[in-house]
């Protein structure tokens, strides 16, 4: 056994003495160490007494040899030190997800004969990418293989050179950065291999670069979020090996040709949005057989779709919105693509009724059809849409809405129902039968015209954050059970005819008044992106953009007959961005706890019957851009300071005895014409000093008279 135990610590006392990192690498570790301003904790591993290889974050191969340094998301801040590029055997480094900044020693890192893999993604690395010296570029070889920069603060032209030693060079990761200039064109040349390349989120200009189409094994290719121009050329569809190609948000035109389309065999994604393109999309489509996403949306594309589409079998997201589009959906067979998840074709030129064969694809989440010319009833064989969770069928000339309503309300996962400006001038049902849409976060029935009265159903949606009823013709009073539904943050009724009190109802909607529940929706995304604009007609659409996605706490009872004054029970709505209680009949004074909404941006109490002064502590809403209480009766001097230096003379039109340095009426003046009661003018001074003489004159002579009377009688008496 004494043996046995010696030959066991013979070999561990090997071991360790062959696993031991070299006092040379060592020293290249404690000059990075030194150079960063915080280092995560790695201090405490990182000794010079103990082996570098049994560091945190540090891997050595059987030789001792270190391999690999692996230190994400540590909270390293400071510079990258360029004698880790001194390291002979290491293989990969990865240091994302960090706070490193200043600029990157790409030269001496990629200067390594064994490097392979280099990921400084989601820094804060800076600066021009250094051009090699012409003593790197004309030695060996560089193994480099993945070289992840992306999402950091690079600036400046791509160098041209750097490449020339990356011939084994698989995937360039370069996006979310600000690199200007022409795309770098040299890749196929000097990296034949490569077969990932994303460029996107940048400030490239010029054209789309045509030797990319000699990258016979390329499968990505993103350039999105750029200033590329000019048509895609024609080189590009060379390239066919890709399965991923995306360039949206652009400026590109041209048409999409069937003949380039066709040789893209491979392609998976195909994402043009937001650009220039025109022209119809091209027959050639249906032989991308591979195709699961097609997004050419936010273009100026026209025509009918091609009938082939229906051959796109593997089709998941068709992405079509905002072009001119036209046509009957009907003559597409939908039945084939029943892996469709998303439609989109929202603002297009679509006519007809929703054809049956788009119920046969059961596997949809996101159905929007919104802002098109479609009409008719909705099909009881709608219901087998079972998986829908976003409906948007806005702007179009639906009927029948209880019928539609009963069909929705099958949707058990549905979550997003915009159904504005369709079924105009019914009636909105009441209907307690309406008993669906449980996960139901935003209701848009707004701009139909609809009578009726605020439906009892509407108290069942225990989920329902979002809920648009204006510019419609309802009546009555907004019953109390509206603030029972714990997660409404958004509520618009404007623009009806509702009456009665009914500030003390909202003040107690619980999602208003506390910000933090606030922002636990706000993590909340939606399938779709909303979009909005400013203006309503149909040719503004083609403006529309993306709306602020974050969840708004907005109250908008605007244009309704509620009465009564505004409590000082509001100042409790903490987490309020935006307040329209104008052309109402509110009355009373603005009272001074509405200071307490810090967070408001849009205050309007516009034409009410509102008095006394404006609390000057308003002036202490930072947030606030947008204000207007005009057409009240309101007095005094408008506040001063903050935001309220930025509000024009319109915000306060309408109030004769408000004064203020954008108003005519100046506070200095402004007291004398509006002094108290208690104070007269000259002329009524002048009045009364008149009338008390005139008095007192006719009271003395009066006693006077009585006087010689009274005399008189006692003399005769005697």
């Amino acid at each position: 056994m004494d043996l046995l135990g010696f030959a066991v610590v013979l070999l561990l006392s090997l071991a360790s003495s062959t696993s031991s990192c070299k006092d040379h690498e060592k020293s290249f570790f404690l000059q990075f160490l030194a150079g960063l301003s915080e280092d995560g904790g790695l201090a405490v591993s990182w000794q010079n007494d103990t082996d570098c290889c049994t560091w945190e974050g540090i891997t050595c191969g059987t030789d001792a040899t270190i391999t690999e340094i692996s230190l994400v998301s540590k909270g390293l801040e400071g510079h990258i030190s360029p004698y880790l590029g001194n390291l002979t055997g290491l293989m990969r480094l990865n240091l994302s997800h960090n706070l490193l900044s200043g600029e990157l020693p790409l030269e001496e890192l990629v200067s390594s004969t064994s490097l392979v893999i280099l990921d400084i993604s989601f820094n804060h690395l800076s600066g021009a990418l250094q051009e090699f010296s012409a003593q790197i570029s004309e030695t060996t070889i560089r193994p480099l293989q993945v070289l992840n920069i992306s999402s950091n603060l690079f600036t400046a032209q791509f160098p041209t050179n750097t490449w020339k030693v990356m011939n084994n060079l698989v995937a360039l990761n370069a996006s979310n950065n600000s690199f200007t200039g022409q795309a770098p064109s040299s890749f196929c040349i000097s990296a034949p291999s490569i077969t990932e390349l994303d460029l996107s989120f940048n400030r490239f200009g010029g054209s789309v670069p045509q030797d990319i189409g000699n990258c016979s094994m390329l499968r990505v290719l993103k350039g999105g979020h750029n200033n590329f121009h000019g048509a895609l050329p024609d080189e590009l569809f060379n390239a066919s090996s890709l399965e991923y190609l995306s360039f949206p948000d652009n400026v590109l035109n041209g048409v999409l040709d069937d003949a380039n389309i066709i040789k893209l065999r491979k392609l998976s994604i195909l994402d043009l949005e937001r650009n220039m393109f025109i022209g119809k999309i091209p027959n050639s489509i249906g032989q991308l057989k591979r195709l699961e996403e097609l997004h050419l949306g936010h273009n100026n594309m026209y025509g009918e779709l091609p009938l082939t589409l229906g051959n796109c079998t593997n089709l998941k997201i068709l992405d079509l919105k905002i072009n001119y589009l036209s046509g009957d959906l009907g003559k597409i067979n939908f039945s084939s693509l029943s892996n469709l998840m998303i439609i989109d074709l929202l603002v297009n030129n679509f006519n007809g009724t929703i054809p049956e064969s788009i119920y046969d694809c059961t596997n949809l989440i996101a159905l929007r059809l919104s802002w098109n010319k479609f009409h008719g009833e909705f099909s009881q064989r709608m219901d087998r849409l079972r998986s829908l969770s976003f409906l948007s069928v806005g702007g179009n000339a639906f009927a029948n809405i209880r019928n539609a309503l009963h069909i929705f309300k099958s949707f058990r996962n549905l979550t997003v129902l915009s159904i504005e400006q369709n079924f105009m001038h019914e009636i909105l049902p009441e209907d307690e039968t309406i008993d669906g849409f449980e996960s139901l976060q935003h209701l848009e029935i707004y701009g139909s015209s609809l009578s009726g009265k605020m439906p009892v159903w509407l108290s069942k949606l225990k989920n329902l954050e979002k809920l648009f009823l204006y510019d419609n013709r309802l009546t009555g009073t907004v019953p109390v059970w509206i603030n029972k539904l714990n997660f409404l943050i958004c509520l618009d009724i404007s623009n009806n005819s509702f009456t009665g009190e009914i500030l003390m109802t909202l003040i107690q909607m619980p999602m208003l008044k506390s910000e933090k529940t606030v922002a636990n929706i706000d993590a909340r995304v939606l399938i779709l992106p909303t979009y909005m604009s400013s203006k309503k007609d149909l040719p503004a659409l083609k403006d529309w953009k993306y709306e602020y996605r974050i969840l708004r706490a907005e109250v908008n009872v605007a244009r309704n007959g509620f009465t009564s004054v505004i409590p000082p029970e509001i100042g409790r709505l903490k987490a309020l961005d935006m307040l329209d209680l104008s052309f109402n009949s509110f009355s009373g004074e603005i009272p001074q706890a509405i200071c307490n909404l810090t967070n408001l941006e849009m205050l309007d109490l516009s034409s009410n019957n509102l008095m006394g002064a404006i609390p000057l502590e308003l002036n202490k809403l930072h947030f606030l851009s947008a204000f207007n209480v005009s057409n009240n009766d309101l007095e005094g001097p408008i506040p001063t300071g903050g935001q309220f230096d930025t509000f024009d003379n319109s915000s306060f039109i309408g109030n004769p005895k408000l004064c203020g340095g954008m108003l005519s009426h100046h506070c200095n003046s402004a007291k004398a014409v509006h002094a108290p009661a208690s104070t007269l003018s000259t002329d009524q001074f002048s009045d009364k000093v008149i009338f008390g003489v005139a008095f007192g004159l006719f009271f003395a002579l009066g006693v006077l008279l009585d006087q010689i009377v009274l005399s008189k009688l006692r003399f005769l008496q005697f």
